[in-house]
């Protein structure tokens, strides 16, 4: 078994690195889909509201560390 990350892009799935596979060789594939690390730890802030609005904050510049600063 060999388990890969890889991204789906215009509609082909590419893995991140090169696969040790034959050329033409066939394969069975099973996609799990990856949680966000921010979907991942929303429980841990006790965030109340949906996960979409954490998200959003969490990759906003605009709520970033430096605008937080004292």
């Amino acid at each position: 078994m060999l388990e890969i990350e890889a991204i789906y892009e215009n509609g082909v799935l590419k893995p991140i690195r090169p696969l040790p596979l034959e050329e033409y060789q066939f394969v069975h594939v099973t996609i799990q889909v990856k949680t966000s690390r921010i979907r991942q730890s929303a429980g841990l802030i006790r965030w109340k509201g949906p996960a979409e609005e954490l998200e959003r904050v969490a990759i906003d510049p605009e709520f970033g560390p430096e605008e937080n600063s004292l």
